[in-house]
């Protein structure tokens, strides 16, 4: 009887421990877990940043605000700072760009700031200078210099140097006798800028030159007797009977080109004498200083040149002139050519 009640309660106490367990299988099934357990695994799973959250209040856990802060950090937008830094970026690139042309005026160094103004001068101020071949072995000159108008100018070739003038338009139009073949003018301006130009002169082959040159009161004259002539004869080529040919026709003889602008300051002057390198009969080339009250009682200086098949030759001249009681003799120096000695006339 005893074992009969044992075995009964055993067996109910089975069938209740199956029923509970029943009905637990059959919550489970239909996806209803019990909400004690359904809070603490959503705590569990919570991320660090939530439970840091949560600290301070629970239920701040749950609202949508707060998940956003867990969420991915691709999922977070982007701050709108970085286009805000961009955007000036891009805005400041474009006046840059457009000031790089003047960026190298900004940083010129001084020699070429020094060098701008004076390019621009010369553009504004351009000076020409061309050189022609002319009859009888001359050399033609056209200067075109605005920006020197009116202005004292200085010649050279081949050693001899005389001043000239300049017209109001900055313009001088000139004749020089060639004494080189390959023929060299320089045009010095009272600011000592030069101007050069080159020319070839075959005709110079049938010629001989002789030239003096002196300046301002060392006055010289020279003489080129022809035809065994003498001091006011006919054959006396001279600055008085400068027997210059006619334009565009050939020289029969010889001719004086008197050179030089005596209203300039410091006047250099010359004479050059021409004459056939063919010719049977050499003429007599004189030179001749006459004694006055500007030269009298001191020391005339001057240069003689020479035309020659090589180079020309270069003379220099030291006179000394008689006191001024003497005023209106003349001092003649002769054979110059080849040899030079003094008389007294």
């Amino acid at each position: 009887m005893a074992v009969d009640m044992k075995r009964r309660l055993a067996r109910g106490v089975a069938v209740i421990a199956i029923a509970l367990g029943a009905g637990q299988l059959v919550q489970s099934m239909s996806g209803k877990a019990p909400a004690p357990r359904a809070a603490e695994n959503q705590i569990d799973t919570k991320p660090k940043a939530i439970k840091r959250v949560a600290a301070t209040d629970t239920a701040a856990v749950k609202p949508a605000p707060m998940v956003t802060l867990a969420a991915p950090a691709e999922a977070v937008p982007k701050p709108p700072v970085a286009a805000s830094v961009t955007a000036p970026k891009a805005a400041e690139t474009a006046p840059v760009a457009a000031q790089k042309p003047s960026l190298p005026e900004v940083a010129t160094t001084p020699a070429a700031k020094a060098e701008a103004p004076l390019q621009a001068v010369a553009e504004a101020c351009p000076v020409s200078l061309d050189l022609s071949a002319a009859d009888n072995a001359m050399i033609a000159i056209t200067l075109i210099a605005p920006c020197h108008a009116n202005e004292r100018v200085v010649l050279k070739h081949a050693g001899l140097t005389v001043t000239a003038k300049t017209t109001l338009t900055g313009a001088l139009f000139a004749d020089l006798p060639a004494l080189e073949q390959n023929a060299r003018v320089e045009v010095m301006f009272k600011d000592a800028t030069l101007a050069t130009a080159e020319i070839a002169v075959p005709d110079l082959a049938g010629m001989r030159r002789f030239a003096v040159q002196w300046q301002q009161d060392d006055a010289f004259q020279l003489h080129g007797f022809e035809d065994g002539s003498d001091f006011g004869g006919p054959g006396d080529v001279s600055a008085a009977t400068p027997h210059q040919p006619i334009a565009g026709a050939p020289a029969k003889g010889g001719f004086m080109t008197l050179l030089g602008d005596a209203t300039t300051d410091l006047p250099m002057l010359a004479q050059v004498y021409t004459y056939p390198e063919t010719t049977t009969a050499k003429p007599e080339v004189v030179l001749e200083a006459a004694v006055t009250p500007a030269t009298c009682g001191r020391e005339l200086l001057g240069q003689t040149l020479q035309t020659s098949a090589d180079a020309v030759k270069i003379s220099d001249i030291a006179l000394a002139m008689p006191e001024c009681d003497a005023v209106g003799d003349y001092l003649v120096l002769k054979n110059l050519v080849p040899e030079m000695t003094i008389a007294a006339n």
